[in-house]
């Protein structure tokens, strides 16, 4: 990442706007970040599980079902804003007139 870029943190500002941090990406806030995309991707990983395991059980009600919708949109949310920001912080394939994809994305 350049000094000029811009992550996407995994957090909101107080108004949900999106929050950015200009740096080289190796900075105290830049760890925290990585640290809070883990616990945010790990829980949407348990959520799943969890999710499946709702919708197995016929004894399962409406009011369980929207509980579980709504944590599932928060999931959501978050691993998209973690694709985001992590797309957003690849590197350019290198173009080499070919038309072929770089090799090491395979």
């Amino acid at each position: 990442m350049s000094a000029t870029s811009l992550r996407l943190l995994p957090w909101t500002g107080p108004e949900g706007k999106p929050c950015y941090l200009a740096g080289d990406g190796c900075g105290y806030l830049s760890r925290i970040a990585d640290g809070i995309e883990s616990v945010q991707l790990g829980r949407a990983g348990e959520l799943l599980g969890h999710a499946a395991d709702l919708l197995a059980d016929r004894e399962t009600d409406a009011g369980e079902l929207r509980f579980l919708a709504h944590r599932l949109i928060e999931a959501l949310r978050d691993v998209k804003r973690v694709a985001e920001s992590r797309g957003a912080r690849l590197p350019e394939p290198a173009d080499d007139g070919s038309g072929a994809s770089d090799s090491s994305c395979g």
